[in-house]
């Protein structure tokens, strides 16, 4: 299977992954911080160690999710065509 017909199939496993990852990250940052709401760079009240915590873990909570997602998504393109994608 070639580059560009795998692209539409990459978009949608993309946006179906930066969803996933951001259900899950929220969940994490409950479970591991104890506050319902993860800290956004400008949050004036927070510190500098939480904002760059809660930034490291939703990059690999991200990266994780959108590997497996990227790596299930071409096993199941090799399935149904006999092809890994380009």
């Amino acid at each position: 299977m070639n580059r560009a017909a795998y692209k539409p199939v990459g978009v949608l496993l993309g946006l179906a992954a930066g969803a996933v990852a951001g259900v899950l990250f929220r969940q994490v940052w409950k479970m591991t911080a104890g506050d319902g709401e993860a800290p956004s760079a400008t949050d004036e009240d927070r510190g500098w160690g939480e904002i760059l915590a809660a930034a490291a873990l939703q990059g690999a909570i991200f990266s994780a999710v959108r590997a497996a997602v990227d790596r299930g998504g071409a096993v199941g393109v090799r399935r149904l065509t006999g092809q890994w994608p380009d």
